[in-house]
């Protein structure tokens, strides 16, 4: 059975203005549900199944927000710290009611690909080990990479904690004494990638997130910036958790 809210309350929430700003609204007439104006801004509707419009304006209501972020460096993954700024913080006034939290981590000196949701059955299905999302990312690394590598993130590293990775494909985009590469990975654990390479006797330098599932970043978000996913990116995030990029 849905919830229905006090109509001062869902439009405060979705930044049409303070309660004492919706209530003048309301008595100013401009205040529609399902196309009759509204008496009362403590009236209770049910906004999944109500048309509400303020000033000709029609609410985009949701119950849930799905975002893609460019994580910038020098930003945690999380929703609150008391040292350092958060990828909450960096969500628009529009978006913080919603309390989105990062679907899991990214380092701080790690940038790109950042899902952030209030979702919490999606990001259960995407963390779950048992789904082997994909997620592909960009390595630029000290030592020159060689098909030696390549070869020993096919069979799974041994981390230096003794965890044996799950088989993973490591590309050589350009060798040298700092090689460009491309890791996709099935799991998620602890800087994982970072100490893949130092396990082959390599050191990453720079390190950037390019896709996750079936959702690639956006290369036109700037690092730090954040847009709602579209239907087709969502579905593909939905529909392809699992299996090869």
């Amino acid at each position: 059975m849905r919830k229905t809210q006090r109509l001062d309350k869902i439009l405060a929430n979705f930044g049409f203005g303070t309660r004492k700003e919706i209530k003048q609204a309301v008595k100013n007439g401009i205040v529609r549900v399902d196309g009759v104006a509204a008496n009362d801004s403590g009236m209770h509707v049910d906004p999944e199944s109500s048309a509400i419009e303020v000033n000709g304006e029609v609410l985009n209501y949701r119950k849930y927000i799905y975002l893609m972020m460019n994580k910038p460096q020098g930003v945690i993954s999380a929703t609150f710290d008391l040292k350092h700024r958060t990828v909450a913080d960096l969500l628009p006034e529009e978006y913080r009611h919603f309390e989105a939290f990062p679907v899991g981590r990214l380092d701080i000196d790690t940038e790109g690909l950042l899902i952030m949701t209030n979702d919490g059955q999606l990001a259960h299905e995407l963390l779950s080990p048992k789904r082997h999302v994909p997620k592909r990312y960009y390595a630029l690394v000290e030592g020159c990479v060689n098909d030696m590598d390549i070869s020993a993130f096919k069979c799974g590293i041994i981390l230096d904690d003794g965890y044996k990775t799950l088989p993973a494909e490591l590309t050589i985009i350009k060798a040298g004494e700092y090689s460009e590469t491309e890791v996709v990975i099935m799991e998620g654990k602890f800087h994982q990638v970072k100490r893949m390479f130092e396990a082959v006797g390599k050191r990453v330098k720079f390190l950037k997130r390019l896709q996750m599932g079936g959702l690639k970043l956006d290369n036109s978000l700037a690092p730090g910036q954040v847009r709602e996913l579209t239907a087709q990116e969502l579905n593909s995030l939905k529909n392809k958790q699992e299996g090869a990029l």
